[in-house]
């Protein structure tokens, strides 16, 4: 290890959090006011993701009141509480710029779910348990006892 690294190595989180790019992540972010200390949740999409070493950001999307905010984290920052991932997308790209561009239904991603290493892919708006079996309709006898 050089000089720099071995420096650097002591403020890298143990273990840094597993999110990806398309991933709609809670970020708890720690906010000082005056002698008191808050944890705020920045909510949205992850845009991208730069991992060099210490020095690691991504960045984080949403919507507010029909502006974009975007944010840029670094990973290792003391002041990034925790990250947690409440849904993840399939998406073919590292940097999902395009979606500054588009709003609505246009911006949407499919869902990726993943159950017992099996991946399958979900179509917003589509359900993803199967279709039960309708129930057979009543019969007549059934209907007539019933109004008894």
């Amino acid at each position: 290890m050089d000089r720099v690294s071995h420096a650097v190595a002591g403020y890298l989180k143990k273990a840094p959090p597993a999110f990806g790019v398309g991933d709609t992540v809670d970020v708890h972010v720690r906010i000082q006011e005056g002698e008191k200390e808050r944890i705020q949740v920045f909510t949205g999409v992850v845009l991208s993701r730069k991992n060099t070493g210490i020095r690691s950001t991504f960045t984080v999307r949403r919507i507010v009141q029909g502006e974009g905010v975007e944010r840029i984290f670094p990973v290792h920052s003391p002041f990034v509480a925790d990250v947690k991932v409440r849904k993840r997308s399939i998406v073919h790209r590292s940097k999902l710029y395009y979606l500054r561009d588009r709003a609505g239904k246009s911006a949407r991603m499919r869902e990726r779910i993943d159950a017992k290493g099996d991946a399958s892919v979900v179509v917003p708006g589509e359900s993803t348990e199967a279709a039960a079996p309708a129930p057979p309709p009543p019969t007549a006898t059934a209907a007539a006892t019933a109004r008894s």
